[in-house]
C-alpha cells in the first residue's frame, strides 16, 4: 500500500459547464493508506457524476474531516437529485438513474458499483442522502490505515 494525498485530488478538476468547487480541508494529516490510483479514480467518479446529473450550473462542495482512526469526505452537489428508490440502487452494477426521456448522460451504470467496492477493499465505505430537484450527497468514510 502507498500513501494518497486527499489535498491533492481536488487540485486539478476543470469543467466546461463553468460553476464551482469548493473544498473544505479540516484535516490535520491528509495522507490515507491506501491504492492511490483506485483512490482517485473513486473521487475523480463521484465529482464526474455530480457534473453529470447537474443540467444547470455546478455547484460542488467537497469538504474533508476526520474522526479517531478514519477520514470522511462528503461531496454534495446541486443536480437533479434521486428518489428514494434509486438511492437503494445506485451502488448495483448497471443501475443507471432514470432521467426521464433525456439521454444526455452518457455511461453503463459502474461507476457507482466500483466505487463502492473499491472503497469496501480499503475497509471504508460510502452513503447517499438524495432528494429530488434538490440534490445529493455522498459521505465517504476510510480508515488512515489499512
Amino acid at each position: 500500500m502507498n500513501y494518497w494525498n486527499l489535498r491533492c485530488s481536488t487540485s486539478v478538476f476543470k469543467w466546461k459547464k463553468g460553476g464551482t468547487l469548493s473544498f473544505t480541508d479540516r484535516l490535520k494529516e491528509p495522507s490515507v493508506e491506501g491504492d492511490a490510483f483506485h483512490l482517485t479514480h473513486i473521487f475523480n467518479n463521484l465529482l464526474d457524476n455530480a457534473l453529470k446529473y447537474t443540467p444547470h450550473t455546478p455547484t460542488i462542495k467537497m469538504e474533508a474531516t476526520e474522526e479517531k482512526d478514519q477520514f470522511i469526505v462528503k461531496i454534495t452537489d446541486n443536480g437533479i437529485g434521486m428518489s428514494k428508490d434509486a438511492q437503494k440502487k445506485i451502488f448495483d452494477k448497471f443501475y443507471r438513474v432514470p432521467t426521464g426521456n433525456v439521454h444526455d448522460v452518457k455511461g453503463f451504470g459502474l461507476g457507482l458499483s466500483y466505487v463502492k467496492t473499491m472503497l469496501e477493499a480499503h475497509q471504508g465505505g460510502i452513503q447517499v442522502e438524495s432528494e429530488v430537484g434538490r440534490g445529493t450527497t455522498f459521505t465517504i468514510t476510510l480508515p488512515k490505515k489499512q
